[in-house]
């Protein structure tokens, strides 16, 4: 059965972007591709149609993944197709509880961080407005997350409780 997981920042040209192409490499590299379906998307649709931001692009870029995403608006119907929506800090999540308690029930939204340890921060930071140590901290951060969520999303699958 195929699975199905969105990231999702407020722009969808850094973070999420950068969720969906190390999570895509992970995939590919487990031989899941046909198993596991991987996109991104944005709380605003302000940079609809955008590619990810270049920093962004050459932090990822650094270190083996490539964002070749298209920045989209999430919307309602995301969150009953997609099986784990991953939000990337607290104001999204809320977003999307919000779009979700409109329509259904959005138990299927986490955060990024509900997948690392203790010593990483609640909320991926956005770094649009800082320098490049900021996107090469975010690439960490998501390399550390997307490891687990693959395995809970595959465990899902397989009658096993999140």
């Amino acid at each position: 059965m195929l699975k199905k997981v969105l990231f999702v920042c407020m722009g969808n040209i850094c973070r999420s972007p950068t969720g969906e192409g190390i999570f895509r490499k992970l995939v590919e590299d487990r031989g899941l591709l046909d198993d596991v379906h991987v996109d991104s998307a944005g709380t605003i649709g302000y940079h609809a149609g955008a590619s990810a931001d270049r920093r962004m692009q050459q932090a990822a870029s650094a270190r083996g993944y490539s964002l070749e995403s298209i920045s989209r608006q999430v919307t309602a119907g995301d969150l009953t197709h997609f099986d784990l929506v991953i939000a990337m800090d607290r104001e999204n999540l809320q977003d999307l509880q919000r779009l979700g308690s409109e329509n259904r029930d959005a138990s299927n939204v986490r955060l990024l961080s509900d997948f690392l340890g203790d010593h990483w921060p609640s909320d991926v930071p956005d770094p649009y407005y800082g320098g490049a140590s900021g996107f090469d901290y975010v690439v960490e951060m998501i390399e550390e997350a997307c490891p687990p969520i693959l395995e809970e999303l595959l465990a899902a699958g397989d009658g096993k409780s999140p």
